[in-house]
C-alpha cells in the first residue's frame, strides 16, 4: 500500500470513532465578563479624581525678569538667608502625586530650569502626565566683574539671574494618570544633576519622612538639644553660634 493510502485509511478512521466534535468558541461577552483576571481591573478607579490641566508641559525659562524698560534692576546683596532655614511655603505637594525637594539650600539657575524642562519634556506623556513649577523663575541678580578687570570700582555688571531654595521646598512636581515606578527613574535621575542635594519623592514618600520626624522627636527623652542650650545660652553659647541658629537650631544649613 502507498504511504498516500495509508494516510486516508487512517483519517477514515478517524472520522469513524470520534462521533461528535464540537468546536470551541469564545465570545467577546464571555471574555469581558468573566475570563479577565481581577488584577488587571483593580487600578482602573485609582485616577478618577484626577484631572489633567490644559498645559502639560513646563514654560521656556526667560533670561531676564520682566521689568519696565526704562528702569535699570537695582544691585542687592547676596542674600545668603534666603537660602537657609526650612521652607514653610511650598513644602507639600498640591496635587499628592510626585516630584522633587530640595534637601539642601542652593540656587537655580537658568541652566538648570531648561535642564529640568528638557528632561520632562523627553520622559513626560504629553496625553496623559503633566508637571509644574513650584518654584519662581529666576529674579535675584548675579553679579560678575569681567576677566583681567582690577578689583575695585564697585560691585560689577549683572551676569545671570537665579532664583534662591530652601531646604524641603519643591521644586518640580509631576502627575497624571501614572504611577510612581513610571516616573522614579527619571525623576531621580534629575534630582541627582540639582546643584544642591534633592530627591525625588511621593506623597507616601512625603507622609512617611513627617511621621519619621515626629516618631523621633516623640522618642527623644534627651533635653540637652541645641534648642535647649541656645535658649539657656549654656556654655556661652551666644558668643559662638550663628544667627541662623537661634530659630532653626541647627537643623537647616
Amino acid at each position: 500500500m502507498s504511504p498516500l493510502a495509508t494516510i486516508n485509511a487512517s483519517m477514515m478512521a478517524l472520522r469513524l470513532t470520534v462521533k461528535k466534535w464540537t468546536p470551541i468558541v469564545l465570545s467577546n461577552a464571555a471574555l469581558h465578563d468573566e475570563e479577565i483576571p481581577r488584577s488587571f481591573t483593580e487600578g482602573l478607579t485609582e485616577y478618577e479624581d484626577i484631572e489633567l490641566p490644559a498645559r502639560k508641559r513646563l514654560n521656556v525659562t526667560k533670561r531676564v525678569p520682566d521689568i519696565p524698560p526704562n528702569i535699570k534692576f537695582p544691585k542687592m546683596a547676596k542674600k545668603i538667608g534666603l537660602m537657609q532655614g526650612r521652607e514653610d511655603v511650598h513644602n507639600t505637594l498640591l496635587h499628592k502625586q510626585f516630584g522633587i525637594i530640595a534637601l539642601r539650600g542652593g540656587r537655580l539657575k537658568v541652566k538648570h530650569f531648561e535642564q529640568i524642562r528638557n528632561t520632562t519634556f523627553r520622559h513626560l506623556d504629553k496625553e496623559k502626565q503633566f508637571a509644574i513649577y513650584r518654584v519662581e523663575m529666576p529674579w535675584q541678580p548675579l553679579f560678575r566683574k569681567g576677566i583681567g578687570h582690577k578689583m575695585g570700582g564697585g560691585k560689577g555688571g549683572i551676569a545671570e539671574y537665579c532664583t534662591p531654595v530652601r531646604p524641603d521646598q519643591v521644586i518640580i512636581e509631576v502627575g497624571g494618570l501614572c504611577s510612581y515606578f513610571e516616573v522614579e527613574t527619571w525623576l531621580t535621575h534629575l534630582a541627582n544633576r540639582m546643584p544642591f542635594k534633592s530627591m525625588a519623592v511621593s506623597q507616601e514618600i512625603m507622609e512617611r519622612r513627617a511621621e519619621n520626624y515626629a516618631h523621633i522627636e516623640k522618642l527623644n527623652d534627651n533635653k540637652w538639644n541645641l534648642e535647649y542650650i541656645f535658649k539657656n545660652q549654656m556654655g556661652s553659647s551666644k558668643r559662638w553660634i550663628r544667627r541662623q541658629d537661634f530659630f532653626h537650631f541647627g537643623k537647616y544649613y
